[in-house]
């Protein structure tokens, strides 16, 4: 069973070997750490026991960005990211939040069908905005009304 929680300063170490496990270009830890706080809304998912997943999502009025999520390889296809940006969803409309946004790798099509699949649409690209192995590559802009 998955429990959503709170993200909390002790599992930042977990979720930081889980962030460079899952990114080709992982943030490094600075960046991590600063991306905390009261802005944040940070969720945990934890599976068996264990820190299985986290979404890093930043806050200003009625506007959100999700700008992070990962799953650890051993938890990924079971539903667990799908359950964190749901938990996190409900949290924001209780927070009075009306938009979600997001940023995704334009190669990332198991990503891209999941926020479709959770009525995410998209916005924008920003063409070359992510490194890649073989330069740059584009970023879709997604959004959610919530």
């Amino acid at each position: 069973m998955t429990i959503i929680s709170e993200l909390l300063p002790e599992d930042w170490q977990a979720a930081f070997a889980i962030e460079t496990q899952c990114h080709s270009h992982p943030w490094s830890a600075a960046t991590f750490q600063a991306n905390q706080g009261e802005r944040f809304l940070n969720l945990r998912a934890n599976d068996e026991g264990e820190l299985a997943g986290f979404a890093i999502c930043q806050v200003v009025l009625d506007e959100a960005s999700l700008f992070n999520i990962a799953v650890s390889p051993d938890f990924q296809r079971r539903g667990i990211a799908r359950q964190l940006i749901t938990a996190l969803s409900e949290r924001l409309v209780e927070r009075e939040v009306m938009m979600l946004w997001l940023e995704v790798r334009a190669s990332n099509h198991p990503a891209i069908r999941l926020y479709e699949s959770l009525d995410f649409n998209e916005v924008s690209r920003r063409p070359n905005y992510y490194p890649s192995a073989t330069g740059r590559e584009d970023a879709l802009i997604m959004a959610l009304t919530l």
